[in-house]
This record gives structure tokens, C-alpha cells and sequence, in this order.
């Protein structure tokens, strides 16, 4: 059973979005919060397994929320805005999200998203990928090769690489003619050496550092 809070300062939102994802049997609605604040407070004294987060709240808004509660705790916050903006992807990310997804998504899209980010994967909504990876073309690439890098085998390097390309972990295993199982065995080991909560972030790192860049792999 996937436990969800829902913030919205929106009533009628939150209801709506409550109807879609009562309707799966894997899912419980745990709470519901009406600003940033409200939810930081519920995120703490419920334990969701994935919060669903408004950016636009009053009084803390969600993105200070979402940081506040992947600071502190092991909930997955996935990001459900109106606001098709590239500025808000990119704080999203930096505060520690696992997902973005925009309101206007198909109700099954949202439930999907739920279960994507509630077993550890993180997800972006399809029309802001190509925006992170035309961001990263227009910065410097670094010159200096941070030293926890040096701790990844030449196999996870490879793996961080793929991930850093868009490749998800049946099209990874394919590519390097292993299981599945395996894959995910190094995926976790990339992410816990990096420190990085997910593979979202994996791919930010790997461009930031200069691992890849814009044209090493197709997104």
C-alpha cells in the first residue's frame, strides 16, 4: 500500500486528485495540507510514502516544503504544478524532488507518476526532459572531477553515463547484455556513493560534472 499526502492550497484540486488515485486499491490518502507549512508538519508526524506537492502556496511555498521534508525525512515528494516553467523544474530538483508533473497530465499519467516515484525511480513529465538536457547545453562543462566520482567502478561510470542519456534500466541491461537485477544492484550503488536520492539527480550530477555532455547520449 502506497501512503500519499496531498498539498494544494486548492480544495477542489485536492479533491480531484483524491477521487483519481482512491480509485486504485494500492493507494491510501493519509492527509491532506493547505500550505507548505501544513504539509512540512504532516510529512513529519504521518510518514506518507510520496507527497504530492503544489508549488504556488501561501505562507511556505511548496518548493521550500518539498526541501524542507527530503531534508528530514524518507518521503518522495512528487511535484504537481499548474505553472509549465522552467524555473521551477530546475528548483524542484535542487530541493530534492523525484518527480515533476504538470496538472494537465491524463489522470492515469498521475497515477503512474505516483507508482513510479513511490518504488524509488524519479520521473519528469515528458515535455520538460528536453528542457534539463537544453539547459545543461548552454552551461560550462567542468574541468575538475569531483573525488567521490573516483569511488565508482568502470561498469558504474558506464551505468551513470546511460542513466545521465535517458536510458531507463530494461534498455541499460539490454545495451550491456545483462539482467535486469543487475542493473538495479548498480544503480543503487552509483546513487549511494554519489550520495544522490535519485536518478533525477544522477543525471543532473553527471552533467554538472562534466561525466557527459549535451550530445554524448540522446535524451
Amino acid at each position: 500500500m502506497t501512503r500519499i499526502l496531498l498539498a494544494d492550497d486548492h480544495k477542489l484540486i485536492r479533491s480531484g486528485i483524491r477521487m483519481i488515485l482512491q480509485s486504485q486499491a494500492d493507494f491510501e490518502i493519509v492527509g491532506e495540507a493547505e500550505d507548505g507549512a501544513q504539509a512540512v508538519d504532516l510529512a513529519r508526524s504521518l510518514s506518507p510514502d510520496v507527497v504530492l506537492m503544489d508549488v504556488q502556496m501561501p505562507g511556505l511555498d511548496g518548493l521550500d516544503a518539498t526541501q524542507q521534508i527530503t531534508a528530514t525525512s524518507d518521503c518522495l515528494v512528487l511535484v504537481l504544478t499548474t505553472f509549465n516553467r522552467e524555473d521551477y523544474l530546475f528548483q524542484a530538483l535542487q530541493a530534492g524532488a523525484s518527480g515533476f508533473l504538470l496538472k494537465n497530465a491524463a489522470p492515469e499519467d498521475l497515477i503512474s507518476a505516483v507508482r513510479v516515484v513511490a518504488r524509488g525511480d524519479a520521473l519528469l513529465a515528458p515535455e520538460l526532459t528536453r528542457r534539463l538536457f537544453d539547459r545543461f547545453a548552454t552551461r560550462p562543462v567542468s574541468t575538475q572531477r569531483p573525488d567521490l566520482l573516483d569511488q565508482l567502478t568502470d561498469r558504474e561510470e558506464q551505468i551513470l553515463r546511460l542513466l545521465a542519456g535517458g536510458s531507463s534500466n530494461a534498455e541499460i541491461a539490454g545495451r550491456l547484455f545483462v539482467g535486469e537485477a543487475t542493473v538495479k544492484t548498480h544503480v543503487s550503488r552509483v546513487l549511494n556513493k554519489l550520495r544522490l536520492r535519485d536518478r533525477v539527480q544522477a543525471v543532473v550530477y553527471a552533467y554538472e560534472t562534466g561525466v557527459v555532455t549535451p550530445g554524448d547520449n540522446a535524451p
